[in-house]
């Protein structure tokens, strides 16, 4: 069936082209529908509290996206019209100042100074905006502009929403950068390491079809974060490349075997499908474990790109043959030779000091371990974009001004007695960092009598046999001081109702730190045992998955560690992300140099010489594949502002080299040494196995 449509596929490349190509029309449609969320907060667990409590801000509070606007050195009377013009914003839901927070019948000096001071700091006065939509919605965006229009210089809008809303400007202005650089560096690195100067040309044509059709498929999801679509392109085009690589060099060896070259295209075509539907595995593997993470965050990350993997392989199987015969002639036209040295003497020197290597190999584990343990991190969302943010600007003067770093949102009964709510908040400001305590009992207390106060203060705060309390804090968010604030807050409130919850961005971005710790340990053991398996299963053996994931976690821990050595700071999500990602995406580095090792042995040459054929036949493929994903990701960590993807990318590029040093200068004397253990511990090693060999030939292209 295979060789049939093989056959078919190759007799008819011009319509295989054109069928690609309309393909391409409803994959731009259905990327073009596909939302974009740009609030990671949104992908922790459902079941918790905070989440729980978001999902009552939004319905019926109106409150899921608040920000607050503050507004320096002008008159009061321009504050006001700016108040009431706001409230006109479409998606807007509420607009509150100290003027109709307790109605303007109330002379200011009646007001309780905690509640002024909760609204004045200075020169400056404070105004609460509630949306009606949450903030990662283009409704609750499109509000913020229109609201930013309305004001002048002297005015800073600031909150989580509004961060998000300047995160996605940001993401919008770079992604076109980071792709075209991605493609461009991608083209210089294959001119040098390819023998022909269009063929990068063909394999970019064919995995951009990849990554158009992935992103496309992306509507059925509903939504992909921002991270993905950030990243997902030039990790798709750096994952994939060597799928590419493979078909073209197995279809150069056929091409000496057949008279018509649709021929050794169709042979070609049969041989890759067998290779590549094994040895992608492992890079399906390490982006499936991310789906295992409670933050599904990774589940987004995972499934886009197992997907891409997965459409990878079907365009170089089913559309890149049809390039390259439509191509041939222009191929061969522009052949050139090589850049990449001869590793041979390189290759038999390493041999030479195999023992050395491989007690080097050894040793590296202790500090390399130490160090990724050791690296550090960190949650605040905020610090991973540039400080002179506009949105960042006011949050720093929210804190300055009006000592508020973050606000704390809490839902309780609205049936508590007033006696127990007046000791429930005094309690509350008496703990540490708590600057103030907004509620609508806190309203009533001061003396003001209920028909005065304002319906849309009464709606902002009462909801269907709810209330909410705004609670301000001085403490950042992410830090050790507002967690144990947060614990405090928590205790108190269940005192008063059990049903209480606390929610907003900082009780968010605790609950994803606790839930982030366990995430990296569930899913680096999910990819790791993943790829113990599918390796084992590849070699028939019990030893060789060892040797060979062994060999990719020195490169991943070496590769988390360096930040420990420089003193850098890395987001939270980065180690976990590329945890999975180098080990799924690198460990075929490693499988290239063992399948040609046990190819080498079984045709009856001793380890020795074996293992410096294979190294010198794999290295060229090993440093192709790894420069194109250094490429394509480098340049993306360097420019972007968004340290998130910044960091993520910058760790790819790097993983990807130091994976590929790893396999080029510390696996062949790994594997010789270790070659009578693996040799008892695995069928078939020097004695091949017809059927099986052909079609798990991994090494085929460097024939």
């Amino acid at each position: 069936m295979l060789e049939k449509i093989a056959r078919w596929l190759t007799r008819k490349p011009k319509l295989v082209a054109l069928t690609a190509l309309l393909m391409l029309i409803p994959s731009a449609l259905g990327y073009i529908g596909t939302r974009v969320n740009y609030d990671i907060l949104t992908y922790l667990p459902q079941d918790l509290e905070s989440s729980q409590g978001e999902r009552l801000l939004e319905e019926p509070f109106h409150m899921a996206a608040t920000s607050m606007l503050i507004v320096e050195d002008m008159p009061a009377a321009y504050t006001n019209g700016l108040i009431n013009e706001i409230r006109k914003v479409p998606n807007v839901s509420n607009a509150v100042w100290l003027s109709n927070a307790v109605g303007i019948q109330i002379p200011l000096d009646f007001i309780p100074a905690g509640l002024r001071d909760m609204f004045f700091a200075g020169e400056a006065t404070m105004m609460i905006i509630q949306y009606d939509k949450s903030g990662a919605d283009e409704e609750t965006m499109e509000a913020i502009e229109n609201v930013r229009r309305l004001c002048n210089e002297k005015c800073f809008l600031a909150g989580f929403s509004v961060v998000i809303k300047d995160t996605k400007d940001l993401v919008d202005r770079e992604l076109p950068v980071y792709v075209g650089l991605a493609v461009l560096l991608s083209l210089i690195a294959m001119s040098l390491t390819m023998e022909s100067t269009v063929l990068p040309f063909v394999f970019l044509t064919s995995i951009g079809m990849a990554i158009v059709y992935n992103f496309g498929t992306n509507i059925f999801l509903g939504q992909i974060s921002y991270i993905t679509q950030a990243i997902a392109a030039v990790l798709q085009l750096g994952v994939t490349m060597d799928y590419s690589i493979f078909l073209y060099h197995r279809y150069q060896e056929e091409k000496s075997r057949y008279e018509d070259k649709r021929d050794a295209m169709s042979q070609a075509i049969v041989a890759a499908f067998t290779s590549l539907s094994g040895s992608s595995l492992t890079t399906i593997a390490g982006f499936i474990a991310l789906c295992f993470m409670r933050l599904t965050l990774g589940r987004d990350i995972g499934i886009v790109m197992a997907k891409g993997v997965v459409l990878g392989v079907a365009t170089v199987i089913l559309v890149l043959p049809a390039l390259l015969l439509l191509f041939d002639k222009q191929i061969e036209k522009h052949r050139h030779r090589s850049l990449l040295p001869d590793f041979s003497r390189v290759n038999s020197w390493v041999v030479r000091h195999r023992k050395g290597f491989a007690i080097v190999f050894l040793v590296l584990f202790a500090p390399a371990l130490y160090a990724q343990s050791h690296t550090a991190v960190y949650y605040k969302l905020d610090e991973a974009l540039p400080q002179d943010m506009a949105s960042i600007v006011a949050n720093s003067k929210l804190k300055d001004e009006f000592d508020m770093a973050v606000s704390h949102f809490a839902v309780l009964r609205d049936d508590i007695p007033a006696a127990d709510m007046n000791q429930l908040e005094e309690s509350l400001r008496e703990v540490e960092g708590v600057t103030s305590v907004l509620s609508y009992h806190a309203l009533l207390g001061s003396g003001i009598p209920d028909f005065f106060i304002p319906q849309d203060v009464r709606n902002m705060l009462r909801q269907e046999g709810w209330q909410l309390m705004m609670i301000n804090s001085q403490f950042a968010t992410a830090s050790d001081a507002v967690s144990a604030q947060l614990d405090s807050l928590n205790a108190i409130l269940k005192q008063y109702d059990p049903g209480a919850m606390i929610t907003g961005e900082a009780a968010l971005t605790d609950d994803l730190i606790k839930t982030s710790a366990v995430d990296f340990q569930v899913t680096n053991y999910i990819s790791i045992a993943a790829i113990l398996l599918i390796v084992a299963w590849v070699f028939r053996s019990a030893s060789m998955p060892v040797v060979l994931v062994a060999a990719i976690e020195l490169a991943i821990f070496i590769n988390q560690g360096i930040p420990y050595f420089t003193g850098t700071v890395i987001p939270f999500v980065s180690p976990t992300i590329i945890g999975c990602v180098q080990l799924g995406a690198t460990v075929d580095y490693a499988i290239l140099l063992a399948t040609r090792f046990r190819e080498e042995l079984q045709s009856g040459k001793d380890r020795v010489e074996a293992i410096q054929i294979a190294a010198t036949a794999s290295d060229g493929s090993i440093i192709t594949s790894s420069l194109v994903m250094f490429c394509a990701t480098l340049w993306v960590g360097l420019i972007s502002e968004i340290e998130i993807i910044s960091s993520i990318c910058t760790m790819l590029a790097r993983g990807a080299l130091i994976s590929a040093l790893v396999s080029i200068f510390l696996m062949p004397p790994v594997l010789c040494v270790c070659e009578p253990l693996i040799q008892k511990t695995s069928l078939h090693w020097r004695q091949a196995a017809p059927v099986r060999e052909r079609r798990l030939r991994f090494a085929a292209h460097t024939s």
